[in-house]
């Protein structure tokens, strides 16, 4: 026997070599598309309904600004000089112009006002409940257990709307899992955030929910205040949310005008009564 390997052989073992490595990269490709594929199968169409809070626990109720734009000197957005100018009459617990307690005047802190929008999104979010239904999307918020509805009828935002404390919303589907909603006509004098940055009653919010798979959303939201900001910024990008079981049950977070006055009193925030000034002592 001829100790000689054929000259075939040793091709058929080169070929192998040769394009091993790329049928295997072609198979974890190939995998992973599939996965991708059965993932994306699982997400519902056009629907966010459900019961979502926060991916991470605590991730949206943080008093020093939003999560993706804190106020801690690094991550101010565009001011205008009007912007920076109304500030000055701002006196916020929270963020780089903190003040003492008995100077906070803060309407939601010291007069139990509420939160207005965008701050409904920025500030305490926690179990978010979105019902749909074929004219208008629901979002009832734990905190403060508060509601807003938004058309989804295909009618345009108003021109000149009344001002409103969650102002006027309209939404559409952007594709099978991206609701876009546009708020304006915001009562310019509730606060941005709990850090005292401003809006203008001509601010459009738009908040997108991306639901990315069955459990997980996606909640951006953009600012668009021209009269406050010199460009369009983003206070969320891309915050996660998760879905909650359908036995959820949320905890009671209701502004008590009362128990409100005793909490002022006992952390010595500034007096809600006064007329000298909102919530200044005298």
């Amino acid at each position: 026997m001829s100790r000689t390997t054929p000259v075939w052989i040793w091709g058929i073992a080169a070929a192998l070599l040769v394009c091993a490595p790329a049928s295997f990269a072609q198979s974890k490709a190939q995998a992973a598309v599939a996965k991708a594929t059965a993932a994306s199968s699982d997400i519902p169409v056009r629907d966010i309904s459900g019961t979502w809070t926060p991916e991470r626990d605590g991730a949206g109720n943080g008093g020093p600004g939003p999560a993706s734009m804190p106020s801690d000197g690094k991550h101010e957005p565009p001011f205008t000089p009007l912007a920076i100018e109304k500030m000055k009459a701002y006196h916020p617990g929270n963020g780089v112009l903190q003040v003492p307690p008995s100077e906070i005047n803060d309407p939601a802190v010291i007069f139990c006002d509420p939160q207005g929008m965008p701050r409904i999104d920025l500030y305490e979010l926690r179990a978010t409940h979105i019902v749909q239904e074929k004219l208008k999307t629901y979002v009832l918020y734990q905190y403060s257990q508060v509601w807003r509805h938004i058309w989804t009828d295909g009618r345009d935002l108003p021109k000149d709307p009344d001002p409103r404390w969650m102002g006027y919303s309209v939404g559409k589907w952007e594709d099978d899992n991206t609701f876009v909603v546009l708020t304006t006509g915001v009562d310019d004098q509730t606060w941005l955030d709990k850090t005292a940055r401003p809006h203008s009653d001509a601010m459009v919010v738009e908040e997108r929910f991306h639901r990315i798979s069955k459990d997980i959303l996606e909640l951006t939201v953009t600012i668009d205040d021209p009269a406050m900001y010199t460009a369009k910024w983003k206070p969320l990008d891309k915050f996660r949310m998760r879905l909650l079981p359908e036995t959820f049950e949320p905890n009671e977070m209701m502004c008590s005008v009362s128990e409100y006055m005793k909490y002022n009193k006992r952390m010595g925030f500034g007096n809600p009564t006064a007329t000298n000034g909102i919530g200044m002592q005298k």
